[in-house]
């Protein structure tokens, strides 16, 4: 923590004024005002999978529950295996299980993933290049529950591993899509996850939306601004550019879910418009979205205005999720604050 941290959180604490103050620190669902959800996209989708292919194994350490990996444990008990609070043995496991012929879907949080089971990961999924699905909650700032959960950083530390195919979906029609997706990848795949009841953002704007794996797609067009963004910050985005359309402002939004391969082909494509480009992510800002954006623009010789919305590269605080989401730059209202000041 840093010592400003530190130093909050021994002093008394006051809940801010308004609605906001009743929001848990933990909550099941991501909150996105006016839009249908649909309820465990991921777990839905996966006893489809799992139907279609008697290949498919889940597994979770212990958070079945918290990862809609339940609802294959409730549909199929015999291809769900619960490996208790061990995240280490979980990845490991589900190794053991993909050498065997299996197709395991491991599901934890992304902090536990990330941070404590990376080197089974690593050596025995990794390395070996095996179809593990490694599919992960509570990704970047979707918990109030301080540090200890918030996966702020999980993409920037599976970049840099060879062979991993890294996803970052916005809603529910992304995560209905990328299951089947990473079941037809060959090699290791890290997914961030959305659970509960999911907001269907993307089919809104873009009636015909499919998820590609590997592939961005515009899903507004704009001439002022161009914003990169992937995960729930494209959600943002969308909001915030229909708002700035209100004040006469252009807002383009390309949607990427596929953070590693990125799409450097339809990224410079769209970078060379003139406009401002902004990237978006719900990640520090060191080696996620917006450095990766960065180098392919550097390398190519491609400069547009370039700005990066991401988490600032600190231990976060703990608090009610829609107040975090302010402090820390992911709302709407800060989005288009943000964007409208750079203009």
């Amino acid at each position: 923590m840093t010592h400003a941290s530190l130093a909050r959180k021994y002093e008394p604490r006051h809940a801010p004024e308004g609605p906001r103050a009743a929001t848990s620190a933990m909550i099941a669902s991501l909150a996105a005002e006016g839009y249908d959800t649909v309820a465990a996209p991921f777990g839905q989708a996966l006893v489809d999978l799992a139907r279609r292919d008697d290949r498919v194994v889940g597994l979770s350490a212990d958070l079945a529950k918290y990862t809609d990996m339940h609802i294959l444990a409730q549909a199929m008990p015999d291809r769900f295996h619960q490996m208790g609070m061990a995240e280490q043995l979980l990845m490991s496991a589900a190794a053991g299980m993909a050498r065997e012929g299996f197709l395991p879907f491991a599901t934890t949080y992304a902090v536990f993933a990330s941070r404590r089971a990376y080197d089974f990961i690593a050596m025995a999924i990794a390395e070996e290049n095996l179809p593990v699905k490694i599919c992960c909650a509570l990704p970047g700032l979707t918990t109030g529950y301080g540090p200890s959960h918030q996966a702020t950083e999980d993409l920037a530390i599976f970049r840099g591993l060879p062979n991993m195919t890294l996803i970052d979906p916005c809603d529910a029609a992304d995560i209905q899509g990328m299951v089947p997706a990473m079941a037809a990848h060959p090699g290791p795949v890290y997914a961030r996850l959305l659970r509960g009841k999911v907001p269907d953002v993307i089919r809104r704007h873009k009636p015909d939306y499919r998820f590609e794996l590997g592939r961005a797609q515009m899903i507004r067009e704009g001439g002022d601004v161009l914003v990169v963004s992937t995960g729930i910050m494209t959600m943002r985005a969308l909001d915030a550019a229909v708002r700035l359309e209100a004040e006469g402002i252009g807002v383009a939004v390309l949607h990427v879910p596929t953070i590693k391969p990125l799409d450097r082909d339809t990224i410079l494509a769209q970078a060379g418009k003139g406009r401002l480009l902004v990237t978006a992510e719900n990640h520090t800002v060191v080696g996620g979205l917006g450095e990766a954006v960065a180098t392919t623009l550097m390398q190519a010789g491609v400069t547009p205005r370039f700005r990066m919305i991401g988490l600032p590269d600190e231990f976060l605080e703990a608090g009610a999720l829609p107040t975090l989401h302010d402090m820390y730059g992911l709302s709407v209202d800060r989005v288009a604050e943000t964007i409208r000041g750079w203009l």
